[in-house]
């Protein structure tokens, strides 16, 4: 019961690696807020939760609109009247478009939903944590980020994130709020599944590639959600600004 007592947001809590991490949370007793744009499936884990003895709630939503992250945030402070952790997953696949093959609109949509929205959440989720003087933020990033071993427009998303990670870190070091991220390496999603791979720029994917050690396991959805869940957690209380690669040591 490491989150007893925490009300949880987790964004694209829908599948994958939001999807465990929501039923760890719960697990572990905390309170989550689920969001997502697929109502249905969103639905179904709340069920699943809340049959289990946990305790959650669905909100369908768009991440990427400034004002379904604020629909987000007043839902959780509705029902629970508090958040004291923010775990920014949601996001788009990378396709491993390279720059002279990236079109603006998809340059554009990557940023929105894999950077921005990320903006957007935080800053809204941070007027309650500060008035709280508690709070965990956990950024799902990539190892994409650490390495740019992805497209461009993905890169350069998840890189944003760990600065803005250190950023938030540095304003509210010693004030009861942290930043952390944790950076998969290759992990089944509904992101990659071979119908999603089709769509990937192979030739630059397979350049990437050449820089990693794809023989390695790959890490699971869970095995993601237990490095969320430790940045989460008072476990880590010292712990701030800090990025963490969860990827059997394929990227070492």
């Amino acid at each position: 019961m490491r989150l007893k007592g925490k009300t949880a947001i987790i964004t694209g809590a829908s599948s994958g690696i939001g999807y465990q991490t929501a039923l760890l949370f719960a697990a572990e007793g905390a309170q989550v807020v689920l969001a997502a744009r697929r109502t249905e499936k969103l639905e179904a884990l709340v069920r699943t939760i809340n049959e289990a003895g946990g305790s959650a709630t669905a909100v369908t939503a768009d991440i990427t609109k400034k004002t379904d992250c604020i629909k987000i945030v007043e839902a959780a402070m509705m029902e629970y009247g508090k958040i004291d952790i923010l775990v920014n997953n949601a996001g788009i696949a990378d396709k491993h478009m390279p720059i002279d093959q990236c079109s603006e609109e998809w340059w554009d949509e990557v940023i929105l939903t894999d950077q921005t929205s990320v903006y957007y959440i935080t800053k809204e989720t941070l007027k309650y944590m500060v008035n709280s003087e508690t709070g965990s933020i956990v950024n799902v990033s990539s190892i994409g980020g650490v390495f740019g071993s992805a497209g461009i427009s993905y890169s350069a998303a998840k890189s944003a994130m760990l600065g803005m990670t250190r950023n938030i870190a540095i304003q509210y070091a010693g004030k009861g709020i942290r930043c952390n991220a944790v950076c998969p390496g290759p992990t089944p999603t509904e992101l990659n599944t071979p119908e999603e791979l089709k769509l990937f720029n192979r030739e630059f994917a397979d350049q990437c590639a050449m820089h990693m050690n794809l023989s390695l396991p790959e890490a699971t959805a869970e095995d993601q959600a237990r490095a969320i869940l430790f940045f989460a957690s008072d476990e880590s209380r010292a712990v701030t600004g800090q990025a963490l690669i969860v990827d059997h040591g394929c990227t070492l």
